[in-house]
């Protein structure tokens, strides 16, 4: 039996009316706005012109796994061959000399994020080597976080102990589910044995701030495989939980066709694991986070939401205010106020342009006034459930009118009870909180341009 809202809908009729394709909003504009009508010229001249008073973020993407996860979105691929991975940490150091030619003044790093693929399948030598090559180049003595994400499966003493060397301060542990079942249909075999002692051994050498990513909407998942997965994972007291709705869009990757679509569970189903998730990690001491996250209330996000100073970029919800993000690495994403760029996606097409001395730049798009403007809303509904629109519109010299395609669909929110609005305030209800990016997608004038490279609101 689903809720009622106020006004006589079941939440299965909602989502018959608002499970539509929209982006996640981890930017605005979305990497799908991204053009090759901005390239690596452009991003040279806005690294050169961006103000570097404060320290920037430094995210580095390591392409490679072990293994092809089925559910898998990410720009990453099987790899075994040890010195190909070594090369790439070359080609890494190389990218960031030319992104710094472009600067020409020393740079300050705030933090640093490993993302991918899974940035432990570099040897622990060339971790060290890796880092050591950062410190050789950027300012790393004020960076407050060090941060990776990790697959336990690949994880070794040798690697915990070099994370440790390096200062590794966050580590983010892939679960997803641990059903066999499960797990043997999106082909991720893993042991809670081995995330516990994963993260035992990450605590030991000094990592303070552990997430979890869990997913649900997978194949031949039921509700009963997530909350199991829920009651193992919680008894290692992560101060972060990331719970992530199964992407499924095969037209994108083309792996994802090995899964079945008569195994996905529907937007019902998928609704109800949410939900029922949801409400054990927060009976459990949890606090929820924007749409997918959870922390406990010493962590830095709970800390963020209470001062209202949660933000989201590429990596998901965040503490970092950093303005100027250098993405370094395939497929990478960098961003300075005045747009963002996206390296190329090809690993043969990025080492062969970094060989030759080129930024691996492929597309990006410019930022204009009425973007930041947009983006602002859309971060606060996503991050707040919440935002005044009037205030931003004051704030940066912007015209209401900008988004007034925008009213009439918060009026048919607001008649489902999914929205409030009151003198351009507009506030997410809880039974629009599932629906948020249907909401946001309301005030995003090229949602449905884009529509089908995106998942499902639901």
């Amino acid at each position: 039996m689903f809720p009622s809202s106020p006004f006589g809908l079941t939440t299965r009729d909602l989502i018959e009316r608002y499970d539509a394709h929209a982006p996640r909003y981890t930017s605005y504009p979305t990497a799908a706005q991204f053009t090759p009508a901005v390239g690596a010229g452009q991003w040279a001249e806005w690294m050169n012109a961006a103000s570097l008073d404060r320290a920037v973020s430094l995210y580095l993407h390591i392409p490679f796994c072990k293994r092809l996860c089925w559910y898998c979105g990410c720009n990453t691929r099987a790899m075994n061959r040890p010195e190909l991975i070594s090369s790439y940490v070359d080609l890494l150091l190389k990218e960031a000399d030319l992104v710094l030619a472009q600067v020409g003044r020393p740079v300050r790093v705030g933090s640093v994020h490993l993302g991918g693929g899974t940035p432990n399948m570099l040897s622990p030598d060339d971790l060290e080597r890796l880092f050591e090559g950062l410190r050789a180049r950027f300012r790393l003595r004020d960076c407050f976080e060090i941060a990776a994400e990790l697959d336990p499966e690949v994880l070794t003493p040798e690697w915990v102990e070099a994370a440790g060397r390096i200062g590794l301060s966050r580590a983010s542990l892939g679960v997803q589910d641990l059903s066999p079942r499960v797990q043997a249909a999106v082909n991720r075999p893993e042991s809670f044995e081995t995330i516990r002692w994963a993260a035992k051994a990450l605590r030991e050498q000094g990592v303070s701030s552990l997430n979890l990513d869990l997913m649900y909407g997978l194949p031949l998942q039921a509700v009963e495989h997530v909350v199991t997965t829920l009651g193992q994972v919680t008894t290692l007291q992560p101060e972060r939980i990331a719970l992530f709705g199964y992407a499924h869009v095969p037209w994108m990757k083309p792996h994802q066709k090995l899964i079945q679509d008569a195994d996905l569970p529907d937007a019902e189903t998928r609704f109800v694991q949410s939900e029922a998730a949801a409400r054990y990690l927060t009976a459990k001491g949890w606090q929820a986070i924007g749409l997918d996250h959870f922390a406990l209330p010493h962590d830095g996000l709970a800390a963020a939401v209470r001062a209202g100073r949660l933000h989201r970029n590429f990596q998901g919800y965040t503490t970092d205010e950093a303005e100027v993000l250098i993405g370094l690495g395939v497929s990478a994403i960098s961003r300075t106020p005045a747009g963002f760029v996206q390296n190329m996606a090809n690993e043969r097409d990025w080492r062969a342009a970094v060989g030759e001395g080129e930024l691996p730049v492929a597309r990006g798009v410019a930022l204009t006034g009425r973007d930041a403007f947009i983006g602002e809303i859309i971060e606060r509904l996503m991050c707040d459930f919440a935002v005044d629109v009037a205030e931003i519109s004051r704030r940066r010299r912007r015209d209401l009118s900008e988004v007034a395609g925008a009213w009439p669909l918060l009026r048919r929110f607001r008649a489902d009870g999914l929205v409030t609005v009151e003198d351009a305030v507009v506030e997410v209800t809880p039974l629009g909180r599932p629906f948020v990016r249907a909401v946001c997608a309301a005030f995003d004038p090229d949602a449905t341009s884009f529509r089908q490279k995106h998942a499902r609101v639901v």
